[in-house]
């Protein structure tokens, strides 16, 4: 009897399928990607693995097997023992599902308690036990430790640690590493790997990174539309996929070994900080640092940063999270105020926010007034700049509105009428309001699936290239930074450790932390994921 068995299955939610007649398979031991596009239908069908959708009002149909128990038919009480029991999922966010004023070691304890009626005592000890199993170093100190203690990759051991408390023979995954930067990622991805050739637990990973199937699994099962596109092998769908859409899904995953094929032409990218290559110096820094708290609690988030930007040139700023490169951001925009250190814009020293540099955020939800319609937050910097005349306002939002790809009549929607992908382009649309010469865009794709990262990252090139903007583009992920970049500078515990042209940077780096950076990098090839996982393990024991 295989660990998964899902035949024919159907979500509907009103009138939306969401699931449409799909089957498939897991053995014990064996790991499935689900990959697809944002609304595939993906984490749908990871959450009737466990009947999730029970009491939702949604309506399930066909068969769905989970190690030996009939989801649909099982009562209440089945399922309570197979969840966390038998079956354990692991989720995109884990702030969201952890409790933030208990402990970590308390929550894992409770879990175990619950499923295997252990003592307070023993289940502390499991804990303590699981938390150093996936890592986390001094784990009886640790384990008394609250969620926001931890940092994100931390936190994602945790629930890991969490879902092993009771030896499941599934995990479900879902989205696991979407939000972390490459190296915690690398170690995430390794952790399952090896956690299972340890246990010989089964894995289904839900996730809409190509690259991140690739390092880990057996099988890839391509969802669209809440059907099977394709299924097989790792090595064959993602090597000589047979599906139009597959191929579409793996042309829009950027390559860190691919040079920018958008923007200026690749002569300019060869001349680093020339102003004959792109334009006149727009911005430029001195010696900025920037710190937080005051005495012992002082905490230097970047130290003595310079560096200068083009008129329609794009600089990457790539780092792992902590690096300093979001706070550097801030203080390129205005929102943050230097410790020490000049800004100059337009070679005249600049203090606070001026409205020729603009910043497009990676969180477009938060950053846009859930109660205001779009067009309103749209035309903030319209009003701001003194435009009273209301039809100029609108016309003008309409305008920028469709610049971006969107509809004019858009204007009076709000905010969770819009998916990921039009709610960064609506974040973008605010931005051009203010008529800004400077762009800095802070993780602008790091949420979004492959192909609506392409189509964002297309716009922006798009309108650099018509409005010569020069954008500052900061991310922890290098394959995109590499796709849009001239030049590339790396941060690390807020310092640039190396600058140059990208080409240059990506082939031939200098730094080992940059270096390491890149060998983290998810490999679409799945011999070459497993080379590199070899090494990471070699490097770890040394």
């Amino acid at each position: 009897m295989s660990l998964v068995e899902i035949t024919d299955l159907t979500v509907e939610f009103g009138e939306l399928r969401a699931v449409d007649g799909l089957s498939f398979t897991l053995e014990q031991g064996a790991a499935l990607a689900l990959v697809g596009e944002s609304g595939s239908g993906k984490s749908t069908v990871a959450s009737a693995l466990l009947g999730l959708h029970r009491g939702t009002g949604a309506r399930v149909g066909g068969s769905v097997r989970v190690a030996g128990t009939d989801v649909r038919a099982a009562s209440d009480e089945e399922l309570r023992r197979l969840r966390g029991g038998k079956a354990a999922m692991v989720f995109q966010d884990p702030l969201s599902s952890l409790d933030p004023y208990y402990a970590i070691g308390d929550q894992i304890a409770e879990v175990y308690r619950v499923h295997a009626r252990a003592s307070r005592r023993a289940a502390r000890a499991r804990a303590v036990d699981v938390l150093d199993r996936v890592g986390i170093a001094d784990a009886v100190r640790r384990s008394r430790s609250r969620p926001h203690e931890f940092s994100g990759g931390m936190r994602q051991r945790a629930l890991i640690a969490m879902a092993l408390a009771c030896e499941p023979d599934l995990l479900i995954a879902d989205e696991p590493t979407t939000a972390l930067d490459v190296t915690v990622q690398a170690q995430i991805l390794d952790l399952l790997h090896t956690l299972r050739e340890e246990s010989g637990m089964g894995l289904l990973l839900v996730t809409h990174d190509v690259g991140v199937a690739a390092e880990s699994v057996d099988e890839v099962l391509v969802m669209r539309h809440g059907r099977t596109v394709e299924h097989g092998p790792v090595r064959e769908v993602l090597g000589t996929p047979s599906e139009a859409y597959t191929r579409e899904l793996l042309g829009a995953v950027p390559r860190v070994d691919a040079a920018r094929v958008a923007g200026v032409p690749k002569g300019a990218q060869e001349a680093e900080s020339s102003a004959g290559a792109f334009g006149e110096v727009v911005l430029e820094a001195t010696g900025l640092r920037r710190e937080f708290g005051r005495g012992k609690r002082a905490f230097t988030a970047v130290d003595d940063v310079s560096l200068t930007i083009h008129r329609g040139e794009t600089l990457g700023i790539v780092g792992e999270s902590g690096s300093g490169k979001t706070t550097l951001g801030r203080m390129l925009v205005g929102l943050l105020e230097p410790t020490a250190g000049e800004i100059r814009l337009d070679g005249r020293a600049r203090s606070g926010v001026n409205p020729a540099v603009q910043m497009v955020f990676q969180d477009p939800v938060s950053s846009l007034n859930p109660r205001r319609s779009v067009g309103e937050s749209i035309a903030d910097p319209l009003r701001a700049r003194g435009e009273k005349d209301e039809g100029r306002v609108r016309g003008r939002v309409r305008e920028l509105l469709e610049r971006v790809g969107l509809e004019g009549a858009h204007y009076d929607r709000y905010p969770h009428e819009f998916s990921g992908g039009q709610r960064q382009r609506v974040g973008i649309a605010r931005a051009l309001a203010a008529d800004p010469r400077v762009i800095v865009c802070d993780e602008p794709v790091s949420a979004l699936d492959v192909t609506t990262q392409a189509q964002v990252v297309a716009l922006l090139a798009e309108l650099q290239r018509e409005l010569g903007l020069a954008l500052v583009f900061v991310a922890h992920d290098l394959a995109v930074v590499r796709q849009v970049s001239d030049r590339v500078a790396v941060m690390r515990r807020g310092r640039i450790v190396e600058e140059g042209p990208a080409d240059e940077v990506y082939e031939s780096p200098r730094d080992p932390y940059t270096k390491q950076l890149l060998a983290a990098v998810p490999a679409l090839d799945p011999s070459v994921a497993a080379q590199r996982r070899a090494k990471r393990r070699e490097l770890a024991v040394v």
